[in-house]
């Protein structure tokens, strides 16, 4: 019980932070970046520059027709947070894993949370790269969700290992 209550805790903390924080960004974002030159620093390396993306990862599904970009990208993906929401507070699992899917998590809400406020579009506004090699534009909700994929990865690889030599 003690354990389901923490998990539940650091789930909850982390939540607000990340989508707190996705927030934020995308707002101050929207108030300095949009109709504005790209910032840019380190001879261009890192840049920060407005986007309204209404499709996917790199803008995928931006030219489908509206109705199955809203099941695609709004529906499915809330019906999918929200299993996973249940199975974070029900099931008890290690603290990097509840750590990875809380990121999985908050990133797919907060980008969620910007295609409903902002009519099915999500705000973007950085981008890294060194010369013509550049990631897509990205916000902190797609970084959460990297970040956790990342750890889940890692995660997959190394506990086979463990329980092998153990």
């Amino acid at each position: 019980m003690k354990h389901r209550f923490n998990q539940s805790v650091l789930l909850l903390l982390l939540l607000i932070l990340s989508i707190g924080c996705d927030q934020l960004t995308k707002d101050a974002a929207r108030q300095h970046l949009a109709r504005q030159s790209p910032y840019s620093w380190f001879h261009d390396t890192i840049r920060l520059q407005y986007a309204e993306n209404i499709g996917a990862f790199l803008s995928f599904g931006g030219g489908f027709s509206e109705g199955l970009r809203v099941f695609l990208f709004q529906v499915f993906p809330s019906v999918c947070l929200l299993v996973l929401a249940v199975v974070l507070f029900v099931q008890p699992m290690f603290l990097d894993t509840v750590v990875a899917w809380s990121l999985v998590l908050s990133g797919g809400l907060g980008n969620l949370v910007d295609r409903i406020i902002n009519d099915g579009r999500v705000i973007d506004f950085m981008n890294i790269g060194i010369g013509s090699l550049r990631t897509g534009i990205f916000n902190v909700a797609d970084v959460c969700i990297t970040v956790g994929v990342v750890v889940l990865v890692f995660q997959a690889l190394r506990r086979p290992c463990r329980s092998m030599l153990g």
